[in-house]
């Protein structure tokens, strides 16, 4: 994949290891990295969310004062940008990546409250803690195959809510979300709906969704779990969970192929997909005869 964020080149050409990286449609890129015993500057002209995942205990911040250190598990780091700052990480550090620019936060600014400032200022943060990053990064971003396509919704959900969470609380406009009390539309849910079961194959993310609905990500995820009580990214896996066990049951195509037709581009995902949902493999299931 190109590699076209300054912190993600720089990182390369340092000690640490690329573990897993994706760029989303919106041009969003997320990154894992583990790192140890390197000295790293970086200046970037993107925003980089950094979010500790395990260890950190002995990674440094260069300020005024010296090197400085606070990390660990759950602590996040937010560098905006045109920022330059120095890291010296002692020990082991797993950390995952979130690269994005004015661009970005400007078009969630506008798809949820309609406005747009002249620019974003990030606030820089060294070693925080957020509970709502914590939990986002935790269930979204750590609990899925970045490579299946078929959990692209589910990251494309988290991006959007972790943006919506810093203009809200880390940038110089802190706009209050706007209140949502209703479900969809019946025309808008019905169309959202075939859209889903035409493309349960395909690599859908939430922008796909709410323009069908012509909303904004935001004001679409809400209004679409007040009407099926569910997050969209959930309900897409139950339809393609569904549409699995029919052909698993009723059809005799390969099992490699249903993992294809129901959105799944490794064959292995599908089956521990499969197993987490109803207690057995594709196999299995047909096996039994059920």
């Amino acid at each position: 994949m190109p590699e076209q964020y300054g912190t993600f080149k720089t990182l390369r050409q340092q000690n640490a290891i690329l573990r897993d990286t994706v760029a989303l449609n919106s041009g969003i890129q997320l990154a894992a990295w583990f790192n140890q015993n390197d000295t790293v500057t970086v200046q970037s002209d993107h925003h980089t969310l950094s979010l500790y995942v395990a260890d950190g205990y002995e990674s440094y911040h260069k300020t005024p004062l010296g090197w400085k250190n606070g990390g660990g598990p759950d602590r996040f780091c937010l560098m905006p940008k045109e920022s330059e700052s120095s890291w010296d990480i002692r020990d082991d550090l797993s950390f995952v990546h979130l690269y994005c620019t004015d661009e970005h936060l400007r078009a969630t600014g506008e798809k949820i409250w309609d406005k747009s400032p002249a620019s974003f200022r990030l606030d820089e943060k060294t070693f925080a803690r957020d509970d709502k990053i914590t939990a986002l990064y935790r269930h979204f971003l750590l609990d899925c195959d970045w490579q299946q396509q078929a959990n692209h919704l589910a990251l494309s959900s988290a991006t959007t809510l972790l943006l919506t969470h810093l203009i809200q609380h880390y940038t110089n406009v802190q706009w209050r979300l706007p209140k949502v009390t209703g479900g969809l539309a019946p025309s808008a849910l019905r169309n959202v709906l075939a859209l889903i079961e035409a493309r349960l194959a395909d690599s859908l993310t939430l922008a796909d969704l709410a323009q069908e609905a012509n909303l904004s990500e935001y004001h679409f995820a809400r209004m679409f779990s007040l009407s099926m009580n569910m997050a969209p990214h959930q309900y897409v896996m139950q339809r393609r969970m569904a549409r699995a066990q029919d052909l698993v049951r009723n059809t005799a195509l390969p099992l490699t192929e249903i993992a294809l037709a129901c959105g799944f581009s490794s064959a292995s995902h599908f089956s521990n997909r499969f197993k987490s949902a109803l207690g057995m493999t594709p196999s299995q299931l047909r096996a039994s005869g059920q």
